[in-house]
């Protein structure tokens, strides 16, 4: 059916019209979410713990097994998830490669970034580290010395020339990229299993989130402009903290209320030092992204989203949460004399959560495309506009 035509229009009915539309392009040229244009970051430098570890940990240190990485890479490809992670999305959605982590001395290529991120890093130095403990020697502070040298050592061979001058940075990339943080979350937990109580956690979150902004001083000092920060997601929801704090109370979803406190509360700590860092960093772009509610949204609305069972392991053994510390995924376990191996289950691609510890690859994804819109960042900037600083500021 088409629409019905009228034979005349009165006068003024159009010049009503015609303001509109002025309005309106009036309204698209002020608003610096639709006036910006598109950030073309050639590189992408990312900091952090599992959750954007692409290979670190494995390269240097202990390496998953299978069946991590079945679902994308088909084989263990150095990443805490069954295929990728929301670094991977980013790098993806500017046409750039996946990134190679810095301690990865084979096949690397870091002609468009690098990734210093270490699965069980910190930002504050670690109370224990791998073997003799369980987090890695790669905090925040040794992240950001590894970037200050890269920085140089690249430019001299690219300057040298022959068969590896063409897979380092270019120096122009290193103030043109994209610098992207997710880190915090092993803080929380290194506080919780070391038998500190959640109000002492508390606590310690201030010394915490100085530490992380001086290490982004630093690294604006390195010549860092554009600046992408998650916050630290729900860790009361992971079936690590909810198998081994089964007394914690629990909120209308399941998750452990007192542990994701805590996590709102780092939250908090960095959103203020977020603001104070545009203060102290005037020619920066740092957009703040609330991951957390993103993720939330997969525990307090699972069916709405496509997934079920978020609070279980799809690769873990045992209990209502599928998950042991004693057993991990890809180990094995000897039930009543048989050997078990520890697999994953069925359907990865409904389920949120990977291992107890970290998220599915379709959880990634689905993280993705809702942060990348730059409806959960402040500026409410999307990814692909994150080179611009917030108006406010400028």
């Amino acid at each position: 059916m088409y629409p019905m035509e009228f034979p005349s229009t009165p006068k003024f009915h159009i010049s009503l019209v015609s303001l509109l539309v002025l309005l309106s392009a009036a309204t698209i040229i002020l608003n610096p979410v639709f006036a910006t244009k598109d950030c073309d970051f050639p590189a992408i430098f990312n900091f952090g713990d599992s959750n954007s570890d692409t290979g670190g940990l494995a390269a240097s240190l202990n390496a998953p097994t299978a069946p991590y990485g079945e679902t994308y890479f088909h084989r263990p490809a150095g990443r805490f998830s069954d295929g990728r992670l929301i670094i991977d999305f980013i790098a993806q959605s500017f046409g750039l490669p996946y990134l190679s982590a810095y301690l990865d001395s084979l096949g690397t290529n870091f002609s468009h970034g690098a990734n210093y991120a270490t699965a069980a890093s910190t930002i504050r130095p670690p109370p224990s580290i791998i073997p003799q403990g369980g987090y890695s020697p790669f905090y925040l502070d040794v992240q950001h010395t590894q970037f200050r040298y890269f920085k140089p050592r690249t430019q001299f061979i690219r300057h040298q020339g022959g068969i590896f001058a063409s897979l380092m940075p270019k120096e122009e990339y290193f103030p043109e990229a994209l610098y992207t943080f997710d880190i915090g979350q092993n803080d929380l937990g290194a506080g919780f299993f070391g038998n500190l109580t959640v109000q002492q956690v508390n606590a310690s979150v201030p010394d915490v989130v100085n530490s992380f902004s001086e290490n982004v001083k630093n690294i604006y000092d390195l010549g860092a402009r554009s600046f992408w920060i998650h916050n630290t997601g729900p860790i009361g929801c992971l079936p690590y903290i909810l198998a081994n704090f089964l007394s914690a109370e629990r909120d209308g979803y399941g998750c452990a209320k007192p542990y994701n406190e805590v996590a709102q509360h780092f939250n908090k700590e960095l959103k203020e030092a977020v603001v104070q860092l545009r203060k102290d960093l005037p020619l920066a772009a740092i957009t703040y992204v609330d991951i957390y509610s993103v993720k939330y949204s997969l525990f307090s609305n699972p069916k709405k989203y496509g997934f079920e069972h978020p609070l279980v392991a799809c690769c873990g053994y045992g209990g209502k949460y599928n998950f042991r510390t004693s057993v991990e995924c890809g180990g094995t376990i000897e039930v009543n004399g048989t050997k078990i191996f520890v697999g994953s289950c069925e359907r990865p691609s409904v389920r949120v959560n990977w291992d107890g510890v970290h998220y599915t690859e379709a959880a990634n994804k689905f993280i993705f495309d809702q942060i990348s819109t730059g409806a959960f960042s402040d500026p409410p900037l999307p990814l692909n506009m994150a080179c611009h600083r917030n108006s406010k500021n400028n």
